[in-house]
């Protein structure tokens, strides 16, 4: 073989083994669905978090925070309508340390104060007085959003003396009366309260005992029927806000009494700190992704033996804690957990799923200081324009690799899938397979589609998935001259072609003559 032979050959090899392309047979059941998630699934946080909130030598929050947020800012609007219907879950670590100046009673009422002892995270209480009061819910009323709004679960009670941690003593619920009397007579619709944040189980920097907060919310819950007697308008009651922890949850669900809560809410942060360097191995490993689904089967159950009468939600989840992971939250790469995460939630916890921050922090949805969409904001719109409401349930035998979620198409006919590809080498070419038996047995018969099918393919620039600029169908997805929101448009595929999946890429697709009965 002489040199040109062998250089022929050496790179033709490196071509194989870069474009590796692998046949995968997914299944879709379509009789039945298997679970089914609320039109406002897709949910993000306003956080309190001050300017100062610094983790890693890095400050990313900005003036993301609720008391400094630009609310006039154009690009924020327009990013936040064009989720129509978008829950905002205003809360987070600093909500139990908010007071609210109904009354003008509270002298000096300022934001939170940079603390060294003798408070939580670091920070003084924070007042929030009506003025911004008002601001927050034009914004809302402008935006059109649900409204989820976390109560401060430790005003009246005091640090134990004996357990450190714990405080003690029933829950001071008048702050929030006045809240409740001043919002109800401004007209601001609330959409849902939820008490405490990350307070169960051994908690964060504070905790209750299970059974005081099964009190308190059963307070929380009397006091909402008092102030909103008409049923058809009565926010939800939410809670823990929270860890997972089985024994806490369970004592706190039995000892809560029936119909008292309506969504019991917990959070996901598995993908350890902010500054761990194994967050981006993590968010490529099929096998650390799927170790969360036991969480969400868990806290399923136990609200199934507990209380059936509500359901499970995920009211916040960054993936990483502390901010976000330093170089991974804001990029493309960051999307493979992100979208997972729906995936996972829309099977076991399907009620509401919640991203830790709209704008602030790594994690944000949109950029701290610009309000530039990050990348994970196209795939979240892009879920909740493609995905509908019913879940499906889909299997592959293939490589653990590729991830796939299955909805009824949003809207129109047909069924919609999300396929992730987490390797970096491996292409898959799919072949659908509808199976209408309810026993079990093997799939009826192959899928082929007629119709041109739409597809959505998200790329990282330059293929490196720590690029935050996200590619939709090979075009930059980026902000016009105007500052609209980018069209997110399909490319239409022939029905009868396998679906291809590039390898570290994303793809939403849609295939309207699928006519599984579950969607009919």
């Amino acid at each position: 073989m002489n040199f040109k032979s062998i250089t022929f050959f050496v790179v033709f090899l490196s071509c194989l083994l870069v474009s590796r392309a692998e046949k995968v047979e997914v299944v879709v059941e379509g009789a039945t669905p298997i679970a089914q998630t609320d039109e406002d699934f897709i949910c993000v946080t306003l956080d309190w978090w001050p300017t100062n909130k610094c983790d890693y030598d890095q400050c990313p929050w900005g003036q993301a925070g609720l008391f400094n947020l630009d609310l006039k800012n154009k690009i924020l609007e327009k990013a936040v309508k064009a989720f129509h219907p978008l829950r905002i879950r205003v809360g987070g670590s600093l909500q139990d340390q908010v007071v609210y100046n109904v009354r003008n009673n509270i002298e000096n009422c300022q934001p939170f104060q940079k603390q060294d002892k003798g408070f939580l995270f670091g920070f003084s209480i924070g007042c929030l007085d009506m003025k911004r009061w008002d601001e927050l819910n034009e914004f809302f009323n402008q935006t059109r959003v649900k409204v989820t709004f976390g109560l401060n679960a430790l005003i009246g009670r005091k640090e134990s003396e004996t357990e450190k941690t714990l405080w003690v003593g029933d829950w001071y619920s008048h702050n929030a009366r006045d809240l409740m009397s001043y919002t109800i007579s401004k007209g601001y619709k609330i959409d849902s309260y939820e008490l405490g944040n990350e307070l169960c189980g051994v908690g964060v920097s504070a905790r209750i005992e299970a059974k005081q907060y099964a009190k308190d919310m059963a307070t929380l819950k009397n006091l909402v029927k008092e102030m909103y007697p008409n049923q058809k308008t009565q926010p939800k009651v939410l809670g823990p806000g929270g860890f997972y922890d089985k024994k806490w949850f369970d004592t706190f669900l039995d000892a809560s009494g029936h119909d008292v809560i309506d969504g019991v809410t917990h959070h996901i942060y598995n993908l350890g700190p902010g500054n761990n360097p194994d967050v981006v191995r993590r968010v490529q490993d099929p096998f650390f992704l799927t170790q969360i689904a036991q969480t969400f089967k868990d806290v399923s159950n136990a609200i199934d033996k507990f209380a059936p009468w509500s359901g499970a939600w995920v009211s916040e989840s960054g993936g990483a804690y502390n901010s976000g992971g330093q170089l991974v939250s804001y990029t493309f790469a960051f999307g493979f957990w992100y979208l997972d995460q729906l995936g996972m939630t829309s099977v076991y916890n399907h009620k509401v799923y919640c991203r830790q921050a709209l704008t602030g922090g790594n994690y944000a949805l949109l950029n701290t200081t610009t309000f530039v969409p990050n990348p994970d904001y196209y795939g979240a719109l892009l879920w909740h324009r493609v995905m509908g409401s019913k879940v499906l349930s889909v299997m592959h035998k293939g490589s653990p690799y590729l991830r796939v979620y299955s909805h009824c198409a949003k809207k129109e006919p047909g069924v919609s899938f999300v396929f992730i590809n987490l390797s970096k080498n491996t292409s898959f070419e799919i072949d659908l397979f509808h199976d209408l038996n309810l026993n079990g047995g093997s799939p009826n018969f192959e899928f082929k589609g007629h119709k041109k099918r739409e597809e959505y393919h998200l790329t990282p620039k330059d293929g490196n998935i720590l690029s935050s600029i996200v590619l939709l169908n090979g075009t930059p997805l980026e902000l016009s001259d105007s500052l609209e929101i980018p069209k997110l448009k399909p490319k239409l595929v022939d029905g009868l072609k396998p679906i291809s999946i590039a390898a570290h890429s994303i793809a939403f697709v849609t295939i309207r003559d699928f006519n599984a009965p579950a969607c009919s």
